[in-house]
C-alpha cells in the first residue's frame, strides 16, 4: 500500500489540474448568488422587453377616451394611463428602448473611451498630451446640458433617440480613457511587453495583442458601470421630456407622467411598476458589476 501511495504515476492523478483565471472567476462569479439572481432578473427583463411584440399586441400609441386610467384587471394586468395605453405594454416596449440606449451608449463610451486611453497610455509624450488634453476639453462640456440643446435643435430632423445616442456616446467616453491610460501605463513597463517591442512587434499589435486583453477586466467592470449609468441618464432626460420623444415610450417617459399630483397620489399603478422596473435593473447591474470586481480579482476571497 505504500508503495502505491509513494508511486509518482498515483500521486500525479491525485493532483488538482491547474485552473486558468478566466475559469477561476466564473466560479466565484457563479458562486456569488446576489450576482447570479441579478444576472437572471436583467436577462429576463431584457428578453421581454425585445420580444415585446410576439408577447402582448396592444397598441402603444392609441388614445382610448373610453379606458383612460383604469385600474389593474385581468384586461390590463397593470392597469391604462392617463390616454387609455396599456401600461404592462409599454413597459416591455420601454424596456427595449431604455435598454437599447444604455446597451448602445455603453459599446460606444467604452470603444471611444479604451481606443484613446490606449493610444495616449503607450506611446507616451506628444501623443499622450495631445490626447489628454482633448479628453480633459471633452470632460468640461456639461453632457446634460449639450444632450438637451443638441436634442432640440437635431429633432424632428433625426430620430431623437438615434441622437440621444449620439451625443451621450461623443461627451460620455472621457472618464474611461482616463481609466484605461492610467492601466495601460501601469502594464506597459512589464517586461513581456518590452520584449514583445524589442523583438520588432508592431505597435497595434501590441495594443491589441498583449496590453489590452491585460487590462480586459477593468475594462469590463467600467462597462457594467457605465450600463446602469446611462439608463439612468436616459430615464432622467426622458422624465424631463429632453430625452427620448413622449410618442415613443421608455422607462423615463413612463415616469413623466408622476409629476402630475393627482396621479401620484391616486393612481400609484401609472408610475410604480416603471419605477420599480428602472431600479430593480440598475441595482441588478450594479450587483453584477460588483460579482465581476470580485470574481476578477486574485486577492478577493468573496
Amino acid at each position: 500500500m505504500a508503495e502505491l501511495l509513494e508511486n509518482p504515476q498515483m500521486k500525479k492523478m491525485r493532483r488538482p489540474k491547474s485552473m486558468s483565471p478566466w475559469a477561476v472567476a466564473r466560479r466565484k462569479f457563479v458562486r456569488n448568488k446576489l450576482a447570479m439572481v441579478s444576472l437572471f432578473f436583467l436577462l429576463t427583463i431584457s428578453i421581454l422587453s425585445f420580444l415585446a411584440p410576439y408577447i402582448t399586441t396592444a397598441d402603444i400609441s392609441r388614445v382610448n377616451i373610453g379606458q383612460m386610467s383604469l385600474e389593474p384587471t385581468s384586461e390590463h394586468w397593470f392597469g391604462t394611463d392617463k390616454s387609455g395605453r396599456d401600461v404592462w405594454t409599454r413597459l416591455l416596449y420601454g424596456g427595449r428602448v431604455s435598454l437599447l440606449v444604455g446597451i448602445s451608449c455603453t459599446f460606444l463610451i467604452i470603444m471611444f473611451g479604451t481606443l484613446i486611453g490606449a493610444l495616449a497610455g503607450f506611446y507616451g509624450g506628444f501623443v499622450d498630451n495631445a490626447l489628454m488634453r482633448f479628453t480633459d476639453f471633452i470632460l468640461n462640456f456639461p453632457l446634460l446640458v449639450f444632450v438637451i440643446v443638441l436634442n432640440a435643435v437635431f429633432f424632428g430632423k433625426l430620430g431623437g433617440v438615434s441622437v440621444l445616442i449620439a451625443v451621450i456616446s461623443v461627451l460620455g467616453w472621457g472618464g474611461v480613457a482616463r481609466l484605461v491610460r492610467s492601466k495601460i501605463l501601469a502594464e506597459k513597463e512589464n517586461e513581456y511587453i518590452l520584449a514583445a517591442t524589442s523583438i520588432g512587434s508592431r505597435p497595434t499589435k501590441v495594443i491589441l495583442k498583449h496590453l489590452i486583453p491585460n487590462v480586459l477586466s477593468t475594462i469590463i467592470v467600467q462597462a457594467t458601470l457605465t450600463f446602469a449609468a446611462m439608463i439612468v441618464v436616459e430615464s432622467g432626460l426622458s422624465y424631463l421630456g429632453f430625452g427620448v420623444p413622449a410618442e415613443t415610450p421608455s422607462w423615463g417617459n413612463m415616469l413623466s407622467a408622476s409629476r402630475e399630483a393627482d396621479v401620484l397620489q391616486n393612481m400609484p399603478w401609472i408610475w410604480v411598476p416603471p419605477a420599480l422596473t428602472l431600479t430593480i435593473t440598475i441595482l441588478s447591474i450594479n450587483f453584477i458589476g460588483e460579482g465581476i470586481k470580485d470574481a476578477l480579482n486574485p486577492k478577493s476571497l468573496r
